[in-house]
Formats: C-alpha cells, sequence, structure tokens
C-alpha cells in the first residue's frame, strides 16, 4: 500500500532529524576527543607530532561517524519525538487521526536517507580514511615500516626488505602471536642489485623471536643463482614485532568486496575467517540494525516520554542504545565461539527489536 507524503511527514522529519544531526554531533565530537586525548601518549616516539596526531583522528573521523551513527539516531529520534509529545503536537497530531505506526513510518523515512548516506560511508569513505590515518602514524612512529594499498606490508631493516601479503595478531597461551603470510625478503647490495630473494609461506614472531617455514631462498651471484629450501628456519632480525603488527589492515577497515576477497583467500588455504566473516555481515546488517532500533524505540514516545523531561528522554535512549549494542555484541561473540552463522547472529537482535516494537503497539492501540 502506498504512503504518500504529507506536510506532517515533512514536519516530524524535520524535527526527528534535526534532533538526530545535533546528537551525532554531540556524540562523535566527544569521540574525537577522547581520541585525541589517546594519542598523547605516543608524541615524541619518531616524528609523530601534535599536528601528525590531529591528521591521525580527521582521518578516523567517517569511521568514528558510521559506528556511532545506530546510538545517535535512536537518541535524536527520541528527543526529537520527546519535543513534540512535550509541545502537545504528538497529542494533536493524533488527535487528526494518525496512529502510531503511521507517526513511525514518519519517523523511519527520515532516517532512511541518514541511514543510506552511512552505507555509502562505510564501503568508501571510512575505510579509506582509516587507512590514512592507520599508515599516516605507522610512517610517523616507525620510519622503517610503510603499508601499500595493493601490495600488503612492507618494512625494511638495513639492506633487507619485507613485504607480507597478509597477516594477523592474536594471543596464545598469554603471548601475542604475529603470523604474517605470503612474505618475500629482498636483500639489496650498495648499489640497489638483488643479493638474494627469500620467500616463506608464513613468518611467526612469538618469544622465541622470529621463525620462517615453508623456505625458498634464492641466492645471486656472479655467476648465477643457488637455490635453499628448509621447512622451517629460524631469522636472526630486529624488526620491531609491535610495529609490524599495527600495519597489519584489519577487518573493519576493509570495504565489504575486500572483506568477502579476503574471507574467500582464507577459506581456500584453510584460515581462520571469522573475524572478517563478523565484519562483513555487520555491514550488512547495518541499516536493518538502524530502522529496529529506533522503531523499537518510537513507541516509548508516545506514553511515559511525554509526562517526562530532557532527562528523563535521553537516558532512555542511551539504556535502550546500549542494550541493543550489548545484545548484538554478545550474539555476534557466541557465533565466533560455537561457530554458527553470522547472518543468524546479526538478524536476531533486530528481530528481536521489531518484535517489541510489534508487541507494544498491539498493547497501545491505534
Amino acid at each position: 500500500m502506498r504512503l504518500p507524503i504529507r506536510l506532517h511527514d515533512l514536519y516530524i522529519g524535520r524535527v526527528v532529524l534535526a534532533s538526530v544531526l545535533l546528537t551525532w554531533a554531540v556524540l562523535v565530537g566527544l569521540d574525537v576527543v577522547l581520541a585525541l586525548s589517546g594519542q598523547l601518549g605516543d608524541l615524541g616516539k619518531g616524528s609523530y607530532d601534535f599536528p601528525t596526531a590531529l591528521a591521525v583522528v580527521a582521518y578516523s573521523v567517517p569511521r568514528r561517524a558510521y559506528t556511532i551513527f545506530p546510538y545517535a539516531a535512536v537518541i535524536g529520534s527520541l528527543l526529537g519525538l520527546g519535543q513534540l509529545a512535550g509541545t502537545s503536537e504528538l497529542t494533536a497530531l493524533r488527535a487528526l487521526g494518525l496512529s502510531r505506526r503511521r507517526l513511525s513510518i514518519s519517523v523511519a523515512a527520515a532516517l532512511v536517507l541518514l541511514t543510506g548516506l552511512m552505507v555509502v560511508t562505510g564501503e568508501t569513505l571510512a575505510p579509506w580514511g582509516q587507512r590514512q590515518a592507520d599508515q599516516l602514524k605507522l610512517a610517523a612512529k616507525n620510519n622503517n615500516v610503510a603499508m601499500a594499498r595493493y601490495s600488503g606490508l612492507w618494512a625494511r631493516e638495513g639492506d633487507t626488505f619485507l613485504n607480507a601479503i597478509d597477516g594477523q595478531e592474536r594471543v596464545e597461551g598469554g603471548q601475542r602471536v604475529l603470523e604474517l603470510r605470503d612474505v618475500r625478503l629482498y636483500e639489496v647490495g650498495e648499489e640497489g642489485e638483488v643479493r638474494s630473494l627469500t620467500r616463506a609461506g608464513l613468518v611467526v614472531h612469538d618469544a622465541n623471536g622470529w621463525q620462517l617455514r615453508d623456505v625458498r631462498r634464492v641466492a645471486f651471484t656472479g655467476a648465477g643463482a643457488v637455490e635453499e629450501t628448509a621447512e622451517e628456519q629460524k631469522w636472526d632480525s630486529e624488526l620491531d614485532a609491535n610495529a609490524l603488527a599495527a600495519g597489519v589492515t584489519r577487518p573493519r577497515n576493509l570495504s565489504a568486496s575486500d572483506l568477502q576477497a579476503s574471507i574467500e583467500y582464507r577459506r581456500r588455504n584453510g584460515l581462520d575467517a571469522r573475524d572478517y566473516e563478523d565484519t562483513y555481515w555487520s555491514r550488512w546488517f547495518y541499516p536493518l540494525n538502524v530502522l529496529a532500533l529506533c522503531l523499537a524505540a518510537v513507541p516509548f514516545a508516545f506514553g511515559s516520554l511525554r509526562s517526562g523531561g530532557m532527562g528523563k528522554r535521553l537516558f532512555l535512549g542511551i539504556v535502550f542504545a546500549l542494550g541493543f549494542m550489548l545484545l548484538q555484541m554478545q550474539f555476534g561473540r557466541l557465533a565466533g565461539a560455537f561457530r554458527f552463522d553470522y547472518r543468524i547472529a546479526y538478524a536476531l537482535p533486530p528481530v528481536l527489536m521489531l518484535a517489541t516494537s510489534w508487541f507494544l503497539f498491539r498493547r497501545k492501540s491505534g
């Protein structure tokens, strides 16, 4: 059934959007201030100074805005509807024959535009900005490490250059273990000639230092080349594992297409792809989460919020948003722990929220 846009839809949409944008600006601003204060401890490391820290945080703003938007949407929607309820405008609209469902559709329609903008941002500007922030910070703090978008991770130690296509950091037995996959080590001479090329299927750094596995080394001499192979080989290197770990691209910094490619790559090679699957499906369910969260919170605006002040509306919005976040986080962790489909884990929270909304609307007729 087609619902034509009416004057009251535009009015409600304007009020709700204004409240959401204001709430969003405040929350993103607070997050940026906290992020900037968190960068102060790294000042003075390498060439990392305050202007660089400002640039790093500025590059990360699109990702922060994308992450915070669902919670700003529900809090802002409740504040906007609470404002209309406080001035009896909701009562007047109800007296004109508009049902709660119709008013909720007006709220949801107003949020569709911002949600669509955030979906596009989450696939384009947010990953790009975060990669720029990580690269800028890594290059400033560690002059011998750099990231290239299409070539993985690059690092240098003396006359040896390292290139890793992929990697991850994990905790094993209480110790941090860094794994780099499909690694190439180039040993370069004083005149720029390549002395040797070493390729390792896996490079591991743990408490015992660096280990090369599935090694193939080709040493170039004036007379030709000599090839050596080894199942495992110790690598005496002073490269900072923490700096390399910071250079490994995190799943949250990838677009959906890159995440899908990473998932397929890991599955083909028998690697754990759960972290990538988690982020990938969270992107797909992002718009549904926003709308479900807001629709589930809207019924509260027609009852208790009309008699409450700004503090009550704000408190209820925060509690509702945090409750949803914790519920979704718990389902995501359960999916990772028990290895069931992430699509089910991310579908359950919005379904529960929509069921809550439907139940509340059934109790309050209209």
